[in-house]
């Protein structure tokens, strides 16, 4: 076989290939008692009232951070545990930078709607290691009860907080 034909032959495999999207589908449904049910399977019973894709949301990248392992807490007062971060009723952190042009639209976003937050600069000693306890690699990054968004659109913040709005 000529090289011409092998070559072109290996880029039509590779692009025949299935690759990952890299995006997150979220469902919203009634569920029956009425409540709405947002999840990343579809519904057994009953019909999707809304599909949503996730694509991978616009991020600033930390200059030299990297996933930290998770670390377990030991015993109070243990400078070894990971840094326990004070949170406000809503729960809800987001990790920042003063350079980062996505974090300010996010901040502005959750003042705009009322939802009290912790603001942790990464460039800031506290900030860093809280960001590297949690394994953060770019910012805005907000950590809400069980929600973890990485950057910022304002359709998949409204999505996060679409239950607390009922």
């Amino acid at each position: 076989m000529r090289p011409f034909y092998r070559t072109l032959l290996t880029v039509l495999a590779l692009t025949a290939m299935p690759w990952g999207a890299g995006a997150q589908t979220l469902y919203k449904s009634v569920g029956a008692d009425g409540k709405v049910v947002y999840s990343d399977k579809p519904p057994v019973t009953g019909a999707v009232e809304k599909t949503m894709k996730l694509e991978n949301l616009p991020v600033s990248v930390v200059p030299g951070a990297s996933p930290a392992p998770a670390k377990r807490a030991s015993a109070p007062g243990d400078p070894g545990g990971p840094l326990v971060i004070a949170a406000p009723p809503s729960g809800v952190v987001l990790f920042t930078a003063s350079w980062c042009g996505y974090c300010k639209a996010a901040k502005a976003y959750l003042s705009q709607k009322n939802i009290a937050f912790r603001e942790l600069d990464v460039d800031t000693p506290m900030g860093k290691t809280a960001f590297a306890d949690i394994g953060g690699r770019s910012v805005p990054l907000l950590i809400a009860p069980r929600q973890r968004i990485t950057g910022f659109t304002a359709q998949a913040y409204d999505s996060a907080f679409a239950a607390r709005q009922q």
